[in-house]
C-alpha cells in the first residue's frame, strides 16, 4: 500500500510521471526487502512532495513497464530527470542514502 504522496506507475502513465524529477521503485507484493523500503519510500515521498515525484510500480501487475527497464531483481529504484533515466539502485537502500540520493537529484 502506498503513501498518500506516493504514485502508483503503470504503462499509462509513466511517460508522463518520469517527466521533471521523479524516481520508481520497482516492487513485488512477495518480495520481504520490498516491504522494508516500501515505508521508507512512501515517507521521502511526503517529505520531497513538490520536489520530486515519487511512485510505485508493481513488476507482477506490470511487467511491460518492469521488462522496458530490465529489471532483474527487486526491490529497484530508477531515478529520472527532465524524462531521461540518470540513477538505478538495486537492492535494498537505508533511509539517510536514499534521502541523499533523493536531494542531490531534487538540486
Amino acid at each position: 500500500m502506498a503513501g498518500p504522496d506516493t504514485k502508483e506507475v503503470t504503462g499509462t502513465n509513466l511517460d508522463d510521471f518520469k517527466q521533471g524529477v521523479s524516481m520508481v521503485d520497482f516492487t513485488a507484493t512477495w518480495c520481504g526487502p520490498c516491504q522494508v523500503l516500501g515505508p521508507i519510500v512512501d515517507k521521502l515521498a511526503t517529505e520531497f512532495a513538490g520536489k520530486v515525484s515519487v511512485g510505485k510500480c508493481d513488476i507482477d501487475k506490470n511487467p511491460d513497464v518492469a521488462g522496458a527497464f530490465g529489471i532483474m531483481g527487486v526491490p529497484t529504484l530508477v531515478f529520472f530527470k527532465d524524462g531521461e533515466m540518470v540513477d538505478q539502485h538495486v537492492g535494498l537502500l537505508a533511509e539517510a542514502a536514499l534521502r541523499d540520493k533523493l536531494s542531490k537529484l531534487a538540486g
